[in-house]
């Protein structure tokens, strides 16, 4: 029996992921890191993943700094691009509160770099071609675009202190001053 068809949307989104995680992760409450791997007031896991400029980045490297790791769908795409934008701009304002940002999303190295290099992003972006990071922060989630349903990265927002712990999380974001509200709580800190 051929095959269905799949929008080409669908088809570059798709990655493997099996059928209980997908079902549990979308079943989980989110308010406290979903899955349990991650919790407000707990200390994140170690992670490492690769990263533009070449090489692994490895969560110890923040020690001391306080982070925003932030997940996103796409690179090169119009809220995807507007939110690096917002982060960018505001790059100074969270390198003054002590503060790193990340970017992260499915997209290659390669992507990554041409994306960073477009938009002159000054910080770096992570590569999680293997939803290892999506499914440790439970941002790897079922979605649905014109009736399908795929699994991809739900647009969130970690805070992380210079202690390691997850101070705050933003779900389904929506990107209009998202950046801003991330700075007040970096400076807060």
């Amino acid at each position: 029996m051929p095959a269905k068809k799949t929008s080409s949307v669908a088809k570059k989104t798709v990655k493997k992921a099996p059928a209980k995680k997908a079902a549990a992760a979308k079943s989980a409450p989110i308010k406290s890191g979903g899955s349990g791997k991650i919790a407000v007031g707990k200390k994140v896991p170690a992670f490492s993943s690769l990263v533009t400029g070449g090489g692994s980045w490895k969560s110890s490297e923040s020690a001391g700094k306080n982070l925003v790791i932030y997940f996103y769908p796409r690179d090169n795409t119009p809220g995807c691009t507007t939110e690096g934008e917002a982060f960018r701009d505001l790059a100074p304002a969270f390198k003054k509160a002590n503060t790193l940002i990340l970017g992260v999303s499915p997209d290659s190295i390669a992507s990554h770099e041409k994306f960073k290099a477009k938009f002159q992003f000054p910080f770096e972006l992570l590569s999680d071609e293997q939803q290892a990071l999506c499914q440790l922060f439970d941002v790897w989630q079922e979605k649905s675009l014109y009736g399908r349903k795929f699994m991809g990265v739900e647009r969130s927002t970690f805070l992380i202190d210079a202690n390691g712990v997850l101070r705050q999380e933003w779900r389904k974001v929506r990107v209009p001053g998202h950046a801003d509200a991330v700075l007040e709580a970096a400076q807060a800190l």
